[in-house]
């Protein structure tokens, strides 16, 4: 086998486990309701200060209409809170709640376990080459992403 049909093979059964392992990991005790999107929005928001809605569907390049039906369920399962701002009553305001902060720190732990189980299986100049190599494959992505490429 070449190594494009290689490569091609390692990155379709690597984008499907971590997937399938990610959700998996996700699912236990407490989030056992959360879906990956459901992380994925939580993790846009952040744990910082509250975020107006626009501004997290664009870190998550949906449509705030997207976003909203997404929210609603995070909302119903104790996940996000969301308020109008004071400031300015069109806008409107999503944070973690206390649920969706343990929630947050329970994904980005997976992560953190993810990444360290790779690292130190690498010597420093192999894990370079993998960021330059997952870096072109990021900057791939995103440009296929905005249709500039087939």
């Amino acid at each position: 086998m070449d190594i494009s049909n290689t490569l091609n093979e390692l990155l379709v059964k690597l984008f499907r486990n971590i997937n399938v392992i990610e959700e998996r990991a996700l699912r236990t005790g407490e989030y056992s309701d959360l879906t990956a999107n459901d992380m994925h929005v939580i993790e846009a928001i952040g744990m910082d200060e509250p975020r107006n809605m626009s501004s997290v569907a664009r870190a998550l390049e949906v449509t705030t209409g997207t976003l909203t039906i997404a929210v609603n369920s995070l909302v119903r399962k104790g996940y996000v809170n969301r308020v109008r701002s004071e400031e300015d009553r069109r806008v409107v305001l999503v944070s973690l709640s206390e649920k969706g902060k343990r929630a947050y720190l329970h994904h980005q732990g997976f992560h953190e376990r993810m990444i360290g189980a790779v690292l130190e299986e690498l010597t420093e100049e192999e894990q370079q080459i993998l960021g330059k190599a997952l870096t072109k494959l990021n900057l791939f992505f995103r440009k296929t992403g905005s249709g500039t490429m087939c």
